[in-house]
């Protein structure tokens, strides 16, 4: 039996299963906390194991693995950002964002401040970030299936990403936040025993010796003249070519990955489906121990990749290095169990990823479209007229049309590394969400100008440098490729755009006069305390 064949029918079958969840959530779906929430229904340990299966994208699996395998140390970065990045959600918005809200962002500004415009800017940011997001998700997904299904034209991978929104469309419409956190809890144990599995059998080949690994790694992948410069840093940030625009490149990558978890839209609707507080803290906590046992079998999966596939069958296969973890585990197998073992585990780990994409893209569509009808349908066009009912139909519509979009979107980005343009969605949410969330929850003198001059500041620094950078226009792999109109020299804006944020969080509120000392002296209590919360819940 063909890797084709394998792999297809692993797909179905993996397929089948999540709609099958997705059918019997829909049947459990009764009111608006139910779509938005899960009913609140879910465990401490369930929601770290959803949270897990939410943050362990497309981007985790496939592009850090790739971008390991294509760079280095530098790319190994990437698995130290996103992991850094929970202290920051645990400690300071976890537990607060769970007492303080009810389905989005929007509601925790809203509380204390004048709710259309906070509702609004928050919804706009919450859509962008969202889309950024589901970008990568979109291409990983193309660079995947070409591999497993053996499809090389332009024509047949854009296809595959239209399948894959389709089918991440079905999953939101229907099952909500219900059918999508089963759909995260089932992908979260697939992808660790994968990745796990993968990781043994490299280790294995090299006695346990991961300094033979690694010297291996910089023998066959490392540049020609020096390959000893794959383990140290400034392979891929700091050449001598990009000069002191590239150290600098890399200090705003860190800034986006550590600041931007806190502010990701789809992680912070995950803190509204527990039931308590301590859920919440004891689901962040079994989120980061799952995510940081992944985080170091990319270490393997990456420089393993670079060890045994090497770069040229990489970049050959897929010039952002997308396909790095999977080519991997087509070789380690053959060379371990043979071609039929190398197929059957290419098939399993193949499936596994088409897993991740799936969960991810349903989780991101979900936390967009339940903004717009949460937050723009509801409360910003009916001014809070809207029933349960009303919201849960807009919901589903608006997920029909992001996904339309995000879809689009993919199709110019296939040449980027996904974990790349994952990037770029927490460099947008660190610079406009994650200000207004703080300040909202630690300022007291913070007001609705504050706010909405926070999320846009941020929001509009952080895409117009997106915009004129070499991302968008003006190198091989960019989303232009033949036109050049970037000023902007960095490829992460997030050294510019979050201290803008900031700024402007601070500049709107001292210029407005607004202030509601006793709505900010409840919401402390609330978010401290969980005193008070139950009323977060009403309409």
């Amino acid at each position: 039996m063909s890797s084709t064949t394998l792999a297809t029918i692993l797909f179905l079958v993996f397929v089948a299963a999540t709609l099958g969840i997705t059918f019997w959530a829909s049947r459990q779906t009764k009111t608006a906390a139910d779509y938005y929430a899960g009913g609140r229904s879910f465990s401490g340990v369930q929601n770290g194991l959803a949270i897990g299966g939410d943050y362990m994208s497309a981007a985790s699996f496939l592009g850090i693995a790739g971008i390991i395998a294509l760079s280095g140390y530098d790319g190994f970065l990437y698995s130290i950002g996103f992991l850094v990045a929970w202290l920051v959600a645990l400690l300071l918005v976890a537990e607060l964002m769970r007492n303080s809200g009810k389905f989005t962002m929007a509601d925790v500004l809203a509380f204390r401040m004048s709710p259309r415009p906070v509702r609004t800017a928050a919804g706009v940011s919450t859509i962008v970030v969202s889309i950024f997001y589901l970008l990568a998700q979109m291409v990983g997904a193309g660079a995947l299936v070409g591999l497993l299904l053996g499809i090389t034209s332009d024509a047949g991978k854009i296809w595959t990403i239209i399948a894959v929104g389709a089918l991440m469309i079905v999953y939101v419409v229907f099952g909500g936040m219900k059918g999508t956190t089963w759909v995260q809890i089932v992908k979260a144990v697939l992808l660790m025993t994968g990745a796990a599995l993968v990781t043994v059998l490299v280790l294995g080949k090299f006695g346990f010796n991961l300094s033979a690994l690694l010297g291996q790694a910089a023998a066959t992948s490392g540049p020609k003249a020096n390959p000893d410069s794959f383990l140290i840093p400034g392979l891929k940030y700091g050449t001598e070519a990009q000069g002191l625009a590239g150290k600098i490149d890399l200090i705003s990558l860190g800034l986006a990955l550590v600041l931007g978890t806190a502010g990701l839209p789809h992680i912070l609707i995950r803190f509204y489906t527990v039931p308590t507080a301590k859920d919440a803290r004891k689901s962040v906590l079994w989120g980061i121990g799952i995510i940081g046992v992944f985080y170091l079998l990319t270490l393997v999966l990456g420089f393993g990749a670079a060890a045994l596939v090497g770069r040229e069958a990489i970049v050959a296969q897929d010039p952002g290095g997308n396909t790095a973890a999977p080519l991997l585990a087509l070789r380690i197998g053959e060379e371990i169990f043979g071609s039929v073992g190398g197929t059957l585990l290419l098939a399993f780990i193949g499936a596994v990823a088409f897993a991740t994409i799936l969960a991810v893209v349903a989780g991101l569509t979900l936390a967009s479209s339940s903004s717009f009808a949460h937050d723009l349908y509801a409360h910003v066009f009916r001014r809070g007229q809207a029933s349960e009912r009303q919201e849960v139909v807009v919901a589903r519509i608006s997920a029909l049309v992001i996904g339309a979009v995000a879809i689009g979107l993919s199709i110019l980005a296939q040449s980027q590394n996904v974990a790349f343009l994952v990037a770029l969605a927490f460099a947008v949410a660190a610079s406009g969400n994650l200000p207004a969330i703080l300040y909202s929850l630690f300022w007291k003198r913070f007001n609705t100008a504050g706010a909405v001059s926070a999320i846009y500041g941020g929001l509009v620094s952080a895409l117009v440098l997106v915009i004129f950078s070499p991302v968008v226009s003006g190198g091989k792999t960019a989303l232009f490729k033949d036109a050049d109109f970037a000023w902007f020299p960095l490829s992460n804006p997030g050294i510019v755009s979050i201290p803008l944020g900031f700024l402007c969080g601070w500049l709107g509120t001292i210029l407005s006069k607004e202030y509601n000392a006793a709505k900010y002296a409840e919401i402390e209590v609330r978010s401290l305390t969980g005193v008070g919360a139950e009323k977060a819940t009403e309409h």
